[in-house]
């Protein structure tokens, strides 16, 4: 079984990365995510930390079940206003400075004004600089042209332009007739549209789920600690949906769902990761068993805090992960299918 009008996911998201939701700032981002749940009935609260948590009751109320996904991007923040009207970025989450040299960005000030710009190499002039090709790619030489006219850090400041303003990063989004969508921030917005779409499902169709069911969209994971906190004592398991990471010596790939057995944080529980295999194996669902070996989930940060849980972590497979990520609809409805099968499951013996 999957859901109806699959194309209605890459649709949603497309719409979650075109907003700009930087770790830090995502109030614009869980507010779509409140105004599209609100026609389907669903109990929503907000956490202190900005998340969003979606509660379903299920027939067992005395154990509970938590899925999640991260609304929150790579992104920056101003670290200077230089003296030649540039802009100095300090990085918010783990990506490489290579990956966003050229591409559009976006300035949001304090008061909530925003202004476009691109983000370069000072030395980006072949034409002016010897060292154009070879200057190290880093927070010393990257810097942000800004779309008005300015030259000196008093004209940027006139703008409104200060030290601790966010930067978010053009997703260039792109949906081919072939069935792929290529966007930034498919980390972890192509999961966030998936809960969306199971949560209207089970509203919809009326979908009785086994136990009490708490989806939180959470807001930080991108620094390490979006997922937390938040999960009520009757929790058992702690599903993160989160991406496959692909590359040389993974198996994952843009076509399954992929589910992960072990990261940077050690392995996701043994037991969990057996009954999400046995699923997929059930239902015939194309799947892929990955460790990514420079990787961390809501459910390890949750694991970390100190909660006694059962957690696992499965997703779509995405390519070229904090960078150009790229995934196939057939990855999509995979992880779709997997994730549907899941919430009706029983829990797991631990």
């Amino acid at each position: 079984m999957s859901f109806p009008n699959p194309k209605e996911t890459f649709q949603l998201i497309k719409e979650l990365v075109s907003i700009p939701s930087p770790s830090g700032n995502t109030e614009k981002v869980i507010s779509f995510v409140e105004n599209y749940l609100k026609e389907y009935n669903v109990e929503m609260k907000r956490n202190r930390k900005g998340g969003l948590i979606v509660t379903i009751p299920g027939v067992n109320e005395a154990e509970h079940r938590m899925l999640t996904a991260h609304v929150d991007t790579l992104g920056a923040m101003v670290k200077e206003v230089k003296s030649n009207g540039r802009l100095k970025l300090a990085m918010i989450g783990g990506f490489r400075w290579n990956s966003v040299e050229g591409e559009y960005c976006e300035i949001e000030t304090s008061s909530g004004k925003t202004y476009t710009g691109t983000i370069l190499m000072h030395q980006t002039s072949v034409h002016v600089y010897k060292n154009a090709g070879d200057a190290p790619r880093n927070d010393e030489n990257i810097e942000v042209r800004i779309d008005a006219k300015v030259s000196n850090a008093e004209e940027v400041r006139s703008l409104g332009i200060e030290v601790g303003d966010f930067v978010s990063f053009d997703p260039r989004v792109q949906i081919t007739e072939n069935g792929y969508i290529k966007s930034r921030h498919l980390d972890d917005k192509a999961s966030v549209a998936i809960l969306l779409r199971l949560i209207k499902f089970i509203q919809t169709e009326g979908v009785t789920l086994p136990y009490t069911t708490h989806f939180l969209i959470s807001n930080n994971e991108e620094i390490g600690y979006g997922g937390n906190s938040n999960i009520t004592p009757e929790t058992v398991e702690y599903l993160a949906v989160d991406m496959g990471a692909l590359g040389d010596g993974q198996s994952s790939d843009e076509y399954t769902v992929s589910i992960c057995v072990k990261d940077a944080s050690g392995p996701y529980h043994y037991g969990l990761r057996k009954h999400l295999v046995q699923l997929a194996q059930e239902n015939n669902i194309d799947y892929k068993v990955d460790i990514y070996p420079y990787y961390g989930s809501d459910a390890s940060a949750a694991i970390r805090s100190g909660h006694d849980i059962v957690h696992g972590l499965i997703g779509p497979g995405i390519e070229s992960s904090h960078a150009f990520e790229r995934t196939h609809e057939t990855s999509i409805d995979n992880t779709e299918k997997l994730i549907l099968q899941y919430v009706q499951s029983p829990l797991v013996k631990y």
